[in-house]
């Protein structure tokens, strides 16, 4: 049988193939300039129909994290609409290739989540394309290392909050009032928000933002049947990263700081995301799933 999420493997050896090299790209990046191509289960998640019939949004789903989710959630039996900035079109394409071969419903809606009007559109545009909604992954985020607080512009600021926590705030409230009980928020935090980086002080603010954001609209939905959750990655290699999330430099030795000694791969981050959307974490409700390799967190 080949490899899937199931096979058991020892955890501190996976992914030896995948050297991660000093590596820059301009703008958001894209996983198909990666010069080492991340791991988002293409060849290996394996579906047992988790998700039959699910209706799911995933921002940010054309690479990293949200593009494995959204590879995932296909194979779990759920129609996927994902959102991205136009100029990742590529990776887009592929993904929704992958939705499509999965034999589920696809619908890309290519926009920039710091504008509260798109926001709305896009959840607009995926229920209608959908039928419906049943899971938001608010995925999508802008991470740009600066050694010094007096480095990070205001413009800087200013957009790594609307990505990472306004438009959050905006995709959520416009989806609200289509949510049924037993549906499903799922958003991503980071270990960024337990053990800040000196070098990341903006996004790891937001991080902590989501964390509460998370865990207070959890309890204020639980009566309604709506659970809300989130999922905290530690390292994971994603074009994020070669993007000015981390300087250059220092991408073959990010992850050694785990107890696993590496990178996660966006991969073993889709069954994290895969449990909190399905029935089975029907009794979990503001919980932060941590998926770091091992790092310790409150």
């Amino acid at each position: 049988m080949s490899k899937d999420q199931y096979t058991l493997e020892d955890p501190s050896k996976m992914y030896a193939r995948i050297d991660q090299k000093a590596q820059y790209q301009e703008g958001p990046g894209l996983d198909a300039e990666l010069d080492n191509t991340a791991d988002r289960g293409e060849q290996t998640y394996r579906g047992t129909g988790r998700l039959d019939g699910r209706r799911a949004l995933v921002t940010g789903g054309d690479s990293g994290i949200g593009a494995a989710v959204a590879i995932a959630y296909a194979r779990e039996g759920a129609d996927v609409a994902i959102s991205y900035l136009p100029e990742e079109e590529e990776d887009a394409r592929t993904v929704i290739a992958l939705i499509e071969e999965a034999g589920r419903t696809a619908v890309a809606i290519p926009g920039d989540i710091t504008s509260a009007a798109f926001c709305r559109e896009l959840v607009a545009t995926a229920i209608e394309q959908l039928g419906g909604l049943d899971i938001l992954v608010n995925n999508a985020g802008k991470q740009q290392n600066q050694d010094d607080l007096l480095d990070i512009t205001d413009e800087q600021f200013d957009e790594t909050y609307k990505t990472n926590v306004y438009a959050m705030f905006w995709i959520t409230k416009a989806a609200l009032p289509h949510l049924q009980p037993g549906a499903t928020i799922i958003n991503t935090t980071s270990i960024q928000a337990y053990a800040p980086s000196e070098n990341l002080v903006d996004y790891a603010s937001t991080k902590g933002a989501i964390n509460t954001f998370t865990k207070g609209l959890a309890q204020q939905l639980a009566p309604k049947g709506i659970r809300v959750n989130a999922v905290a990655p530690g390292p994971i290699w994603t074009p994020l990263q070669t993007a000015g999330g981390q300087p250059p430099e220092d991408l073959p030795d990010v992850g050694s700081e785990t107890p696993l000694g590496r990178w996660g791969q966006p991969a073993e981050l889709a069954p994290a995301y895969v449990f909190l959307a399905s029935a089975e974490s029907s009794y979990v409700i503001g919980e932060t799933l941590n998926v770091n390799g091992g790092s310790p967190t409150p």
